[in-house]
């Protein structure tokens, strides 16, 4: 039997000052602006911006083309997913793939999952919501899909 082992690790990452990580990370082709924390267990992929100030929490992932604003709170287990699976199977085409905006000042909740969609700053995303649509409205949304229940 053959194996090919690959060791998790920071790869080709671009980051500001003050940033912090706790290891085991894995971390490649990807932005972290100044004083972003990232905590362990984390995946950050390429082709994505942690703005400045963001507080990634402990078993996140996030995929590739995410763009984060500044001054948001990912909690912990959140996923962003933007392969959204069109032909009935993993696309191998990046190109294809959704993007994901987070305006400033945006706060997820543990174990939410965010899909290839746009959400405006100062959103609040409730703990285990699945974010289906664009939210273009400051509030605080939540459930499976998540939906706005009260305006800030």
């Amino acid at each position: 039997m053959s194996m090919m082992m690959r060791q998790a690790g920071v790869v080709n990452v671009r980051a500001g000052q003050n940033v912090t990580v706790v290891e085991p990370v894995n971390l490649y082709g990807c932005t972290l602006d100044d004083e972003v924390f990232v905590g362990p267990f984390t995946e950050i992929q390429a082709h994505t911006t942690v703005g400045r100030g963001t507080r990634v929490q402990s078993h996140s992932f996030i995929c590739e083309y995410v763009t984060i604003g500044a001054r948001c709170f990912i909690g912990h287990g959140v996923m962003f997913a933007n392969d959204m699976f069109r032909e009935g199977k993993p696309d191998a085409d990046r190109a294809s793939w959704g993007r994901i905006v987070l305006g400033d000042d945006v706060s997820v909740g543990s174990g939410a999952t965010i899909l290839a969609v746009t959400i405006c700053s100062g959103a609040v995303i409730g703990a285990g919501s699945v974010v289906t649509r664009d939210f273009t409205e400051k509030g605080v949304y939540a459930g499976n899909p998540a939906r706005l229940l009260r305006t800030l």
